[in-house]
């Protein structure tokens, strides 16, 4: 599933120093299938060229000059009806103005009046303009036509000031746009958790016990739910990876605060994906202070942490949700033996075995080779392949499970 695919985006850049981070924008969109129409405004024309865009694109990039050529007459009519999405990156303070009181005065203006495709807008300008009266006056007239606003952010100006002003970075526009386009999947009105990282649990306020899983087969689950069109829940021990757009995320860090996240969030869920590893021990009594070597080598005493796929499986039984429940099983042997023995104990539709002692495949890296055992017997295996192609084929199975509305 890839929402950008065959879409065409229209990419308005307007007079701003970040008009260099469209380009890779741009790329992104490209890269994605996209079909990217590139509208420079004569400011920008400032700052990047148009053969820059058209080389990251492969498609003729539009100035003003198109608007007043032989066939000015139509341009902006021809882009304003091909687009399935307006983006505007950077947007001026200047062109913020101009669309929320309807002045057409170039190409990208006139093409935006002549749309009626989806608005998206990336702020970008220097100390103070942002918040002033008359940019948020027109930052709500935008917002309330419809209008989705992603930005800007606080940092270093070109000014040299540090302030609210500057255009988010490319992955995170590109992730709004993916975002956008996924709202009418197939999962669309769906709610999905998902869990990833390995949880951590404190030996004292300095150490903890932990597991070599990076979070990535989840995150990857998390986005491929979003394309789809859920509304995707991920509860993460994992926090330094960034996000996928438009998920809610819950950050956790042990097995106790899992449990009490995937609880409250699948009460009214249709799907929970229990991808984390989570510690099966914890220190029964975590030092309260930093232990000290020249104390000696301490004796840790471990107690279980709570099974929240069992406490998952109890509430089931009572309210029947989440409705489906898809597992994961990490192991070193007899893989598929201790995949179905967890499947049944914990009462899981499909559990994705996967076999971490081979180098290619578990923790730490970007590929898996995973093994689908379902409820009914049914077993699946697969070779070696991206932890985001095995995510699609989790998706694949839940579309199956639950017909699009």
């Amino acid at each position: 599933m890839n929402p950008i695919h065959q879409k065409t985006i229209l990419l308005g850049v307007t007079g701003s120093i970040a008009a260099y981070k469209a380009v890779e924008l741009a790329s992104r969109l490209t890269q994605a299938g996209g079909m990217v129409e590139v509208i420079l405004t004569p400011a920008a024309e400032k700052f990047v060229t148009p053969l820059t865009f058209q080389s990251v694109t492969g498609r003729k990039a539009y100035t003003d000059a198109d608007l007043w050529g032989g066939e000015g007459h139509v341009t902006h009519i021809g882009l304003g009806r091909s687009g399935d999405l307006l983006v505007i990156a950077p947007a001026s303070a200047n062109t913020l103005a101009k669309l929320a009181h309807g002045i057409g005065d170039n190409l990208l203006t006139v093409t935006a009046l002549a749309s009626h495709c989806p608005l998206l807008i990336a702020p970008a300008m220097d100390a103070g303009m942002f918040s002033h009266a008359a940019t948020q006056e027109n930052v709500e007239t935008l917002r309330q036509r419809g209008a989705n606003i992603i930005g800007p952010a606080a940092g270093h100006l070109a000014s040299g000031l540090v302030g609210v002003g500057r255009m988010v970075e490319a992955a995170e526009i590109y992730g709004c746009v993916r975002y956008l386009f996924a709202r009418s999947g197939p999962l669309a009105g769906r709610k999905v958790v998902v869990t990833a990282g390995g949880t951590r649990e404190a030996i004292d306020p300095v150490r903890v016990i932990t597991n070599r899983s990076s979070g990535k087969q989840g995150y990857a689950i998390a986005q491929a739910a979003l394309d789809y069109g859920a509304d995707v829940t991920l509860i993460s021990a994992a926090q330094y990876l960034p996000a996928p757009y438009g998920c809610h995320l819950i950050c956790v860090q042990s097995a106790s605060e899992m449990l009490d996240a995937v609880l409250e969030e699948t009460a009214q869920a249709d799907v929970l994906v229990m991808a984390a590893a989570v510690a099966d021990f914890r220190p029964a009594k975590p030092a309260s202070q930093k232990i000290k070597k020249d104390t000696g080598i301490p004796a840790i005493a471990l107690e279980p942490t709570p099974d929240i796929l069992a406490h998952v499986a109890a509430r089931r039984e009572k309210d029947t949700k989440p409705r489906f429940v898809i597992g994961f099983a990490a192991e070193t042997e007899d893989l598929t033996a201790n995949a179905r023995a967890k499947l049944g104990k914990k009462r899981l539709d499909l559990i994705v075995a996967n076999d971490i002692a081979a180098h290619d495949a578990g923790f730490e890296v970007d590929t898996n080779r995973v093994t689908l055992i379902f409820a009914n017997g049914e077993v699946q295996t697969f070779p070696t392949m991206q932890k985001t192609e095995v995510a699609e084929l989790l998706l694949q199975q839940i579309c199956k499970w639950i017909p699009q509305r």
